[in-house]
C-alpha cells in the first residue's frame, strides 16, 4: 500500500498555485531544494511525472493536472480536522486594507495561507482607494494596508514596483479615438498623473464616465466605450494590454507599499504582514511567469 505524504501534496499544490517552486518555497519557509526533493519524491512513489519542466516555465503533465483537484482537497480535508479538533493559540479579528486594483492575484493567496495557519482568526478585507485606507490606518480603525503610491511615507515599506499600463476591451478599438476616452475613479491615484502625460503629449482626452464605482469602471472599459490604466498583471481577465504602438504616452511606475508591518499592533498582523511580503517581494506579473 503506497501512502500519500501531506508534506509533499502540499508543497505540489503550492508549487501550482505560487507558479514556480522559488515563490513555493518562500509560501512554505522551505528551500528550493526541499521543494524540489519533495516533488521528486512525490513522482517517484507515484510513478509518473507531474512536472513539464520541458520549457522555462514550470507547467502540470495531464497526470499532474489530474493529481492537483485531489491534492487540493486532501489538504483542504488536512487543515479543516487540525483546525476544528485541536486547540487553537490564535484568536481574534484583523482588519486588511486593500486597494481594488491589486486584490488578483495574491491576495485570495494570502488569505487562504493566513486562514491555513491560523482558522480562529478573522481576516476583515477592506477594499478602497489607497488615500481612503491611508486616512483609516491612521485613525487606527485599518490594522495592516497595502497602497499603491508614486512614494512611500514614512512608516511605510515598498514591497515591489510595477510599471502602469493603459487595458482596454479585449480587441477594443477605443484607443485609437480622439478625444481619448479614459475611465478612471474620481478618487484614484493614477489619474492626476495619466492626465498629465496626456496633456505633455499633445492627446486630448475626454472622461468617458464619472463614477466612484470600479465595477461601473470595468463595464465601461468592457464595452470598449473607453480605455483605463491598471499595474501590469492585475488587470482582470476580461480586459487587455492596449496595442497602442507608442502612440500613448508612458506611464511611469507605481510602488506597492505596506503600512503596519514595520511596528505591527499585535502578533497577528506581524503573521499576515509576513505572508504579505513573502507574496508581494517579487511583483504579481513575474508570480505568474517565475519557474
Amino acid at each position: 500500500m503506497r501512502n500519500l505524504d501531506m508534506t509533499t501534496l502540499r508543497s505540489f499544490v503550492a508549487v501550482s498555485e505560487h507558479g514556480g517552486v522559488t515563490r513555493a518555497a518562500s509560501a512554505l519557509n522551505l528551500t528550493q531544494s526541499a521543494v524540489s526533493m519533495q516533488l521528486k519524491r512525490l513522482e517517484e512513489l507515484l510513478g509518473l511525472e507531474l512536472l513539464d519542466r520541458s520549457n522555462r516555465k514550470i507547467g502540470l503533465t495531464a497526470s499532474g493536472e489530474q493529481l492537483l483537484s485531489y491534492a487540493k482537497r486532501i489538504v483542504d480535508i488536512n487543515d479543516e480536522v487540525v483546525g476544528r479538533l485541536t486547540d487553537q493559540v490564535w484568536e481574534g479579528e484583523i482588519t486588511f486594507g486593500v486597494p481594488h486594483d491589486i486584490i488578483y492575484p495574491a491576495v485570495p493567496r494570502i488569505l487562504k495561507q493566513f486562514h491555513a495557519a491560523y482558522p480562529r482568526v478573522k481576516v476583515i478585507l477592506n477594499s478602497s482607494y489607497s488615500s481612503a485606507l491611508i486616512e483609516g490606518f491612521g485613525r487606527g480603525e485599518i490594522d495592516l494596508i497595502l497602497t499603491t503610491e508614486t512614494v512611500v511615507s514614512p512608516g511605510g515599506e515598498t514591497l515591489t514596483e510595477l510599471p502602469l499600463k493603459w487595458y482596454g476591451a479585449q480587441g477594443g478599438t477605443a484607443w485609437r479615438n480622439r478625444p481619448l476616452p479614459i475611465a478612471n475613479c474620481r478618487n484614484c491615484m493614477f489619474r492626476p498623473g495619466v492626465i498629465k502625460r496626456l496633456d505633455e503629449s499633445g492627446i486630448e482626452w475626454e472622461n468617458a464616465i464619472d463614477s466612484n464605482s470600479d465595477g461601473a469602471i470595468e463595464a465601461t472599459v468592457s464595452a470598449d466605450l473607453a480605455v483605463t490604466t491598471i499595474l501590469e498583471g492585475s488587470a482582470p481577465r476580461h480586459l487587455e494590454l492596449v496595442p497602442h504602438g507608442n502612440t500613448l504616452p508612458e506611464l511611469g511606475t507605481q510602488k506597492i507599499n505596506v503600512y503596519g508591518a514595520a511596528s505591527p499592533r499585535n502578533e497577528l498582523v506581524q503573521k499576515l504582514a509576513e505572508m504579505v511580503r513573502n507574496d508581494f517581494c517579487v511583483s504579481p506579473l513575474m508570480a505568474v511567469n517565475q519557474a
